[in-house]
């Protein structure tokens, strides 16, 4: 057993474990350094919101009721003043979304800006039951998220009338949107009656439509290729390509229970969960996260470290090239410094394009490097071989569904490579070997 402890082989084979460890320092600092710099991307996409418009929510329209019912009175014997909303018998919105980046240093924040219009009608037959003199006020609100957004505005078109529209919906619940006074004595309210506007919203990487007809379609188109659906519902039909997307949603108010959940929210402002969670629609993602594929390249750095020092030990092991612990720690800050260029690189010119960049820089350097301590061909064959790593890896990044299965795979072939190529070695003859030459 002494024997082994003074093989130069088993020695070797510890300081390459050893600085093995010793380069996860500099590999967290990177990571570190990633995280920092999407957080701060993040912090720029929020600053950028806080100074326009952010995510949108619309829900709307409804008709909003205060009304005095004599059947219930206060304490001095006055009729209590209710609320009531009446939803829309049919409810139709379609947003043709377009998008645009802005800027802040060399960080982005992607925008839209959706052409809405909006249709349906109401059966305001309800009101039949009301005398003249109980109802306060009647005025159809449209509830969004973020008002900044509000650009173009038509007026209400409600049964041929053209109606003025005012800011706020004198909601407590959702205080931000757009209302308007509905004149009842022109309205014919023994029939459907239509409705229609159209308007211009802005908003940040996501719009949100509460569903809340008893019948509601729903559909959103854009040029970014890129949607994700969110929301309780999926689209009933959608097709997304290289020049865009549309969706479609369609549903009814016996899967959304939204009138009970309204009210609820209406009466009882804390508790708008349920009915905030009733939505339907689109988060313009960005596939190319340069920081987010940085960081998945990181956490296979060392699998990329682990197979290139596998293969000097194996160079080493098999033409008897000795090669210095130092030499071994150049290559292993060379491997890590990869991964701080594709980061940095990635912020200007992409993630695609940085990739290209850090891989032929490394290779160019790690391939001269060989060549000089084993030999031109050698180098060669080292400069194909990290190439081809490199361009494994780039294959992993892209296959986020596959990623674990390829990744996986490649770790098996590559042990099997490794076990196949030593599996004639005589371990213990070499440690003789070296014993009897120590003697």
């Amino acid at each position: 057993m002494k024997h082994l402890f003074k093989n130069d082989i088993s020695t070797k084979f510890g300081y390459i474990v050893l600085l093995f460890v010793l380069l996860q320092i500099p590999l967290n600092l990177i990571s570190g350094i990633s995280s920092e710099r999407a957080q701060r991307q993040q912090q720029v996409r929020d600053e950028i919101a806080n100074s326009s418009a952010g995510e949108q929510q619309l829900m709307g329209p409804l008709v909003h009721i205060r009304y005095l019912d004599p059947k219930e009175r206060d304490s001095r014997g006055r009729p209590l003043s209710k609320q009531k909303l009446i939803l829309p018998k049919r409810f139709q919105l379609d947003a043709q979304m377009l998008t645009h980046e802005r800027y802040r240093g060399i960080y982005t924040a992607r925008l839209y800006q959706a052409e809405t219009q909006i249709q349906g009608q109401f059966d305001l037959s309800w009101l039949n039951t009301l005398a003249n003199d109980e109802i306060q006020s009647v005025s159809m609100v449209m509830a969004i998220s973020d008002s900044r957004g509000i650009g173009d505005l038509s007026p209400l078109n409600l049964a041929g009338q053209e109606l003025a529209l005012k800011p706020g919906t004198g909601l407590r619940s959702w205080p931000q949107g757009i209302g308007a006074e509905l004149p009842l004595a022109t309205l014919d309210i023994t029939q459907p009656v239509p409705f229609s506007l159209n308007l211009t919203l802005g908003g940040m990487e996501s719009l949100k439509v509460t569903p809340v007809g008893e019948l509601s379609s729903l559909s959103l188109s854009s040029p970014w290729p890129h949607p994700s659906f969110v929301g309780d519902y999926l689209p009933v039909a959608s097709s997304v390509d290289d020049t865009g997307f549309t969706a479609q949603w369609k549903t009814n108010n016996f899967s959304t229970n939204i009138e009970p959940l309204m009210l609820n929210c209406l009466e009882n402002t804390g508790q708008c969960s349920g009915l905030n969670g009733r939505q339907m629609g689109v988060r313009l993602i960005d596939p190319v996260d340069h920081y987010l594929k940085s960081h998945r390249a990181i956490n296979y750095a060392v699998l990329v470290i682990a197979l290139v020092f596998a293969t000097f030990f194996l160079l080493e092991l098999l033409q008897s090239r000795p090669i210095h612990p130092i030499q071994y720690s150049f290559v292993g800050l060379a491997l890590a410094l990869f991964y701080l260029l594709l980061l940095s690189l990635s912020e200007h010119i992409g993630f695609n394009l940085a990739y290209a960049a850090a891989s032929l820089a490394s290779t160019v350097l790690l391939g001269s490097y060989v060549a000089g301590i084993l030999g031109n061909r050698q180098g060669r064959l080292f400069s194909f071989c990290l190439v081809l790593l490199y361009a494994l890896l780039f294959g992993l990044l892209q296959a986020e569904s596959y990623a674990l299965l390829m990744g996986s795979i490649l770790c098996f072939a590559v042990l099997s490579l490794l076990m196949m190529m030593t599996r004639n070695v005589n371990w213990y003859g070499k440690t003789a070997s070296a014993a009897n030459q120590g003697d």
